[in-house]
């Protein structure tokens, strides 16, 4: 997320990227010739209603805008690659405190590269 420009030995410029994964929080660098390209992934945020969340398998169930249900998503700590973040535990436990208190849960979901991860969670009383 940080992005430096410096100059090099050869007269070159070159740009320090560094980013963190949004699904893994992993820390990636590179360096490479500013007159080159770099893909930038299209990030989406989207808000979904939880109608259901089991604790035991990470299965979750998600009420969509248009009134259909959303299955293939799990809690963020039953992850396929990797350990989950202190923010996924975290996360985790908000979601199913504010579930099993009978509050409304919405969840915040990240979607990138053809992958989904449950990122946020909020809740009302009503």
């Amino acid at each position: 997320r940080d992005l430096n420009v410096e100059d090099v030995k050869h007269g070159h410029a070159k740009a320090h990227i560094v980013a963190i994964d949004i699904f893994t929080g992993k820390k990636y660098e590179d360096l490479c010739p500013t007159s080159h390209n770099v893909e930038v992934p299209i990030v989406k945020r989207s808000e979904y209603q939880l109608l259901n969340a089991d604790p035991n398998t990470g299965e979750v169930s998600l009420l969509m805008e248009n009134g259909e249900t959303k299955e293939d998503l799990n809690l963020p700590t039953f992850v396929k690659i990797g350990e989950p973040t202190d923010e996924d535990v975290k996360v985790v436990a908000d979601i199913l405190n504010f579930f099993e208190a009978g509050k409304t849960t919405i969840v915040a979901v990240l979607s990138a590269i053809g992958e989904e991860k449950i990122v946020g969670v909020k809740a009302t009383d009503t």
